[in-house]
């Protein structure tokens, strides 16, 4: 091969595509990444989950030393936010990661190329770089993994000043006296968590009826509950219509979802963060025949394989859950088809987590898509409260729920509030890749005293014998 021909490009060096890169060069392909933003991660890295995180994080250990120190036995003097260096750590968090994947593909022998990637034929992609240099690739295989972008709001227009997308939200300089989240999804729960707990006021509104409306309607009802303890409010079926901005804040217009009169909710700073869109600007894929739905998403088979041979596609593009751990799925799976081997990903136990405090995650069905598809099931639940970790560490809000096949036992969903909630998912998603009943999880042997006990009991109420409650 020459030198700038390859088996597999992969176009986005996120998740997905870094993965995929490594995985495909680690079987023995000649793997060239191209990635415009010349630092590799792509939003979940770069813009989105760990810098988010890390602002959890540090926000967590503000909050619990301004106000639960003193259960533990532990006096301090006057507590003060350095936001600046907050946000030093974050950044640094973020650098050193990024190069962590740069030194991965020099270990891998993945080719890096800085650049923006434009499919310009079957088998060709330009990389041009910020400079405008172009740099040409030749591959047997392109791979597209863009990612997402932020979802617009109609009438409210992002400036990353007032209001801001999730991006925005990670780099305030100072913290807003009053935040507006509009989106009660997992970008709005945590990023408005985040500015809650550094003193902002923060009211979220949501289109739809709850909090988390993806999410199963139990667990949507109390983690309401205890984030509206924590102090952020809640305004429900409610529209954002407009926006104006003036002297650096904002008043929206409001209306209920249903129709009704409007009103008017003044901030200093709006968060948008309805969701997120699939990235296929500027590609050239759509000219050189690769199918897109009316959405956005990028049309593939099973494979991976769009309507033009030798062109793929994984991660967000494709849709289903946004989430950077299946999009790491499946450019591994991916690459293993690539290879000739047989690449799988279980799209029935993929984890989704939210990471407030305490922490939500689910895998699997909820009751309300088991009861709409005339599913028989049981239910198992344990609350924390009965825990004896939980209660040692302080953190007794939550509860594990377990959903098992009424007839066969296999466990269909699981759903936890509760500390390190993205942790102890983790047991139950590998029973459900391995087919698990809940009882073979109730009969396993769990440490003591640790939270994952809360999942064996949660599992043992399925069959109506949990030991402590």
């Amino acid at each position: 091969m020459s030198e700038n021909t390859f088996d597999v490009v992969v176009i986005g060096g996120g998740p997905g595509g870094y993965v995929a890169a490594i995985r495909a060069s680690q079987l023995g392909l000649k793997v060239a990444c191209v990635e415009k933003r010349g630092s590799l991660g792509g939003t979940c890295l770069n813009v989105g989950c760990i810098p988010s995180k890390a602002l959890l994080t540090s926000s967590h250990h503000y909050q619990e030393v301004s106000h639960h120190f003193a259960e533990h036995g532990i006096k301090v003097g006057k507590i003060e936010l350095d936001l600046a260096a907050m946000m030093a750590r974050k950044a640094k968090v973020v650098g050193d990661n990024t190069k962590g994947i740069e030194f991965l593909f020099k270990k891998n022998k993945v080719t890096y190329v800085i650049g923006a990637g434009k499919i310009v034929a079957p088998g060709q992609v330009e990389a041009t770089d910020k400079d405008g240099k172009v740099t040409k690739l030749t591959a047997k295989n392109i791979v597209i993994a863009t990612g997402s972008d932020v979802t617009p709001l109609p009438g409210v227009e992002i400036d990353e000043k007032t209001i801001i997308s999730s991006t925005g939200a990670l780099e305030l300089s100072a913290v807003p006296k009053h935040l507006v989240v509009i989106g009660a999804g997992v970008i709005g729960l945590e990023l408005g968590s985040v500015w809650r707990r550094l003193g902002a006021d923060v009211t979220v509104v949501e289109f739809l009826d709850r909090a988390l409306p993806l999410h199963d309607g139990e667990i949507s009802k109390q983690m309401q509950r205890i984030l509206e303890k924590q102090g952020l409010k809640f305004k429900l079926s409610t529209k954002v219509t407009g926006a104006k901005v003036a002297k650096g804040n904002a008043t929206l217009t409001l209306e209920p979802a249903a129709g009704g009169a409007a009103e008017e909710l003044k901030a200093d700073a709006v968060l948008v963060a309805i969701g997120r869109r699939p990235y296929t600007d500027a590609l050239g894929a759509k000219e050189v025949g690769v199918g897109i739905d009316k959405r956005g998403f990028i049309e593939v088979d099973k494979h991976f394989q769009t309507a033009v041979k030798g062109i793929f596609a994984i991660g967000d593009v494709i849709g289903g859950a946004m989430l950077a751990h299946k999009a790491e799925e499946e450019g591994v799976a991916l690459a293993e088809i690539l290879a000739g081997q047989h690449g799988h990903v279980n799209y029935d136990a993929i984890p989704g987590v939210v990471y407030t405090w305490p922490e939500v995650a689910n895998v699997g069905q909820t009751e309300e898509q088991l009861k709409a598809a005339g599913v028989a099931y049981k239910v198992g639940k344990f609350p924390f409260t009965a825990n004896g970790r939980a209660r040692a560490m302080g953190d007794i809000d939550g509860f594990v729920k377990i959903l098992a096949d009424a007839k066969t036992d296999r466990v269909l969903g699981a759903h936890i509030i509760g500390p390190c909630a993205g942790d102890l998912i983790a047991e139950v998603v590998l029973g459900m890749e391995f087919a698990a009943a809940a009882e073979d999880i109730a009969r396993t042997c769990h440490a003591h005293p640790a939270l994952g006990e809360a999942v064996k009991e949660a599992c043992l109420a399925v069959d109506g014998r949990a030991l402590h409650i």
